[in-house]
């Protein structure tokens, strides 16, 4: 399984003054009068802010209360994960990287230490994602709330929900920090390879074992699976702290849905071009392209005239230097949509119309 990755409240109190206007209509010697003008916004305001500090505290707590129990842990035979309940027939979905090749896992929830028995449905490394079933349904296990990627904002609060290093039932929060954004993860470790558009970006922490867990927003909806952190290579790869990315509820939806319905994902919504590829390296050993080595009969590069042997450049408006960028780029597209590809052939650069197939 791989290594995924109180509150301050800044008080700005308005002290008021007693204008000349208002000095006119104080009594007393004045001094001390306006003295007791100018203190009492202080004194109200203090009791202000300690209302909206627990009210904010008591959203933390009512969500928790919601959806943790939603939560569960998934141990594998090399490992420790996290899922969310899906449905009320025992659908957990989960993240593929967390399963890995296996089918036959250990479930324990938040309400209860028993370990229950689950099975793999179906994993779809494409995307990250996967879906186990409990052979026993418990009592008192209810799913999970969806909410819409669509309204997700960046400031909006969040929580991180799982089983970070195996300590279940945790809870880190923080901020969407950014949504659309587009990620590759490694296939190190366990890792997928995946390359996942859309993603929510967050500042709560997503640490090793957080991996298909929940992220949550204030109003009790998962807004997405946690499913990676970003690392700095100037740190030797660990993890860059407050840069995580969850795969986006309406992602999680679309393939879930089929899963539980089909046993299989039948409509990727993924890009494809038909290509076997490998990142070209050019003579002062940059990368520079993609170089196909195998074309799928009938795929978008075939009818469009792409040849093995040809080095891809370009992909729209997009320069392609290796293979993950031209996984990212396919990525912001859909399948049937028609688009440009720029590639070398001979020594002589061309460029061709094609309509994207899908993965």
């Amino acid at each position: 399984m791989d290594a995924c990755r109180t509150r301050a409240l800044r008080l700005v109190v308005s002290v008021g003054v007693c204008s000349l206007g208002l000095v006119a209509g104080c009594s007393g010697s004045g001094s001390s009068e306006r003295e007791t003008v100018t203190r009492q916004p202080a004194q109200s305001a203090q009791p202000a802010a300690v209302a909206q500090a627990d009210e904010l505290e008591n959203a933390y707590q009512r969500v928790i209360k919601d959806v943790l129990p939603s939560v569960v842990q998934i141990q594998t035979g090399s490992g420790l994960g996290s899922g969310v309940v899906y449905d009320d027939k025992g659908h957990i979905v989960t993240n593929a990287h967390v399963v890995g090749d296996e089918r036959n896992f250990r479930v324990t929830t938040a309400n209860s230490q028993e370990a229950l028995a689950a099975t793999l449905v179906y994993s779809y490394p494409e995307q990250d994602l996967a879906v186990v079933r409990l052979d026993r349904v418990p009592d008192g296990m209810r799913p999970a709330t969806f909410g819409d990627s669509a309204k997700v904002e960046v400031g909006q609060i969040v929580l991180a929900m799982g089983s970070p290093l195996g300590l279940s039932s945790s809870v880190t929060q923080g901020i969407v920090s950014a949504t659309g954004r587009t990620v590759s993860a490694g296939d190190a470790d366990g890792g997928t390879g995946a390359t996942i558009a859309n993603m929510v970006q967050t500042s709560a922490a997503i640490n090793p074992g957080n991996s298909g867990g929940a992220l949550v927003g204030l109003d009790g909806r998962v807004v997405g699976i946690p499913t990676l952190a970003a690392t700095d290579p100037g740190l030797g790869d660990s993890a860059a702290p407050g840069i995580g990315f969850a795969i986006p509820a309406s992602t999680v939806r679309t393939i879930a849905d089929q899963i539980v319905r089909d046993g299989r994902v039948t409509d990727s919504g993924r890009a494809a071009l038909g290509i076997t590829g490998r990142t070209y390296v050019d003579a002062d050993f940059q990368p520079a392209g993609v170089a196909v080595v195998e074309v799928t009969g009938g795929g978008a590069a075939d009818k469009a005239g792409i040849q093995a042997g040809d080095v891809i450049v370009r992909l729209g408006d997009t320069d392609i230097t290796t293979i993950t960028s031209l996984a990212e780029a396919l990525a912001e597209n859909r399948p049937g949509q028609r688009t440009t590809v720029t590639y070398l052939r001979d020594g002589g650069q061309r460029t061709v119309d094609v309509t994207l197939g899908e993965q």
